[in-house]
């Protein structure tokens, strides 16, 4: 896989989103995934291996800053940062058809809050919702309740894929499980790995985030992540 830069472009005023152009040879538009980091204040660059391992799958990848820490704690990005992506998906060589909402951690839970709640607008509600190494009992700031509330009270409006680590404690597998018994048609990866590896990166103390991984078992199952992207986005593995 050839290693690109993304292109940082504003998606709202003073922040910034990375677009990471599909480096797999296509004959049209390519599905879109709009990939939300954790908690972490504005730590798009933590999501970049994954980003890059999935554009080289042929995926147009958006990954947004995004401030949990703020007062509507982090919504207004969130939903800043759908729009943008969903308005501009076509212009960047996108299929707007094909798109699917993604997210680690904290993002997880948003994505998958929005893409199943009843009252998401059509224009905005993804083709399918990708939750990585999430719990979805607490509400989400984006639509003010749990993804396990409102699901509980209807049919899941889109196909959810989700992942977990079987070594992560920072949001243990069961949380996920939660969500997969409430929702059995959902796909379940379960990875050999932890919290950060299931994303292509390692936790770092000193530097107090997530970097890049090298070990080859984090980088293997990091790429399992973006493989199960591309089967949301419908490109076959």
């Amino acid at each position: 896989m050839t290693s690109t830069r993304p292109e940082a472009v504003p998606y709202a005023d003073g922040r910034l989103l990375d677009v990471h152009r599909p480096t797999a040879t296509s004959t049209g538009p390519a599905p879109v995934v709009l990939l939300w980091h954790g908690s972490g204040p504005d730590e798009r660059d933590v999501l970049h291996p994954l980003a890059r391992e999935a554009a080289g799958l042929g995926l147009l990848v958006f990954v947004p800053d995004w401030r949990p820490d703020r007062e509507d704690g982090g919504r207004a990005d969130l939903l800043a940062s759908l729009a943008f992506a969903r308005r501009n998906a076509t212009a960047y060589g996108g299929d707007p058809e094909r798109f699917v909402l993604a997210g680690w951690s904290l993002g997880g839970r948003e994505a998958v809050a929005v893409a199943t709640h009843p009252e998401t607008p059509a224009d905005l509600r993804p083709a399918a919702a990708v939750g990585i190494a999430s719990a979805y009992g607490r509400p989400a700031a984006t639509t003010g309740d749990a993804p396990l509330d409102h699901l509980a009270e209807g049919p899941c409006p889109v196909p959810i894929w989700l992942v977990l680590g079987t070594a992560d404690e920072v949001v243990p597998g069961r949380l996920t499980h939660q969500l997969h018994a409430a929702v059995p048609a959902s796909e379940l990866l379960e990875l050999p790995t932890d919290h950060a590896g299931v994303v292509m990166t390692t936790y770092s103390p000193e530097a107090n985030r997530c970097l890049p991984a090298t070990d080859p078992a984090t980088l293997a199952a990091g790429r399992r992540t973006a493989a199960l992207l591309a089967r949301a986005a419908g490109i076959p593995s």
